[in-house]
């Protein structure tokens, strides 16, 4: 099946409002990012989730994490395994932010608007709160980037 069967008339018909599309969005991203933390697991051990492992490190279930997406805030599902050195690379552990978020975040501050704007802004257009903390964090890190 070819990628453009899959947003046929027939298929974008069922979505009446924005806020339809962005709720469709929003899954298929959550589904999306879930699939590439289970690819990055498979290649982290080296081996297809049901083959049989050539190490004895395996996979040990999932947890539950909340995210910050451009779409707002969704739970997913991380799979894990039995020595806990596997550490996503699309969102690492300890993180709670997709680097689009981020993006946002930074050229905000670029504009030139002030770290409680920006808190305003991500509250009203993405629907979830983020610390000032947390904006003044990644408003620094890029920084200091841009110094060194």
């Amino acid at each position: 099946m070819k990628k453009e069967d899959l947003l046929s008339d027939e298929f974008l018909k069922q979505f009446k409002t924005g806020e339809d599309l962005n709720g469709f969005l929003a899954q298929l991203q959550k589904r999306g990012i879930e699939a590439i933390l289970s690819g990055e697991l498979d290649s982290h051990l080296g081996y297809e989730k049901h083959e049989k492992t050539p190490s004895t490190n395996s996979r040990n279930g999932f947890s539950n994490k909340k995210i910050k997406t451009s779409f707002g805030e969704s739970d997913i599902q991380v799979p894990r395994d039995r020595e806990s050195s596997f550490n996503p690379m699309i969102i690492p552990k300890r993180q709670n932010m997709v680097d689009g978020l981020e993006n946002v975040i930074i050229s905000l501050y670029a504009k030139g608007m002030t770290v409680s704007d920006i808190e305003e802004q991500i509250r009203e257009v993405y629907k979830f709160d983020i610390s000032t903390s947390t904006i003044s964090r990644i408003t620094e890190s890029v920084s200091n980037d841009v110094i060194a």
